[in-house]
């Protein structure tokens, strides 16, 4: 395993970013206006994690797995630098959708279609970070 993926744990994450606790959004019902069925937008076509990358967490949670038995307090260090690889390897390739996302309607001003299309594929990623 590289070394790099024992550099990192869940505690550094977790002390790296303190965040407010947002705020309850409240909304508006209205009776007048009909239920509207929540429908999934077609994915980004830019997966989370490549399958590369997916075979090696998967591979790397197997042998934690395993390797339980003969040393449980090491095992579960490794789950803990596991879940931080996967958090911060999630962190990058969110910052990376984000900027392609950022580009399609930050440039000039984007016509009425444009941004249609943007808000559907921030949907689509909304979607895929957070499945229902």
């Amino acid at each position: 395993m590289p070394e790099s993926e024992h550099t990192l744990s869940t505690a550094d994450l977790a002390g790296t970013t303190p965040q407010e606790p947002e705020a309850p959004v409240e909304r508006e019902e209205s009776a007048d206006r009909p239920e509207t069925s929540v429908r999934r937008e077609e994915p980004t076509g830019q997966p989370l994690f490549s399958e590369g990358e997916l075979d090696r967490f998967r591979g790397r949670w197997q042998d934690i797995q395993t390797g339980f038995v003969d040393d449980p307090h090491r095992a579960v260090q490794e789950a803990d630098e596991l879940v931080a690889n996967v958090i911060n390897t999630l962190a990058t390739t969110f910052a990376e959708h984000k900027g392609v996302l950022e580009d399609q309607w930050r440039q000039g001003e984007p016509a009425t279609e444009e941004l249609r299309v943007a808000l559907r594929r921030y949907r689509a990623f909304f979607d895929e970070l957070l499945p229902r």
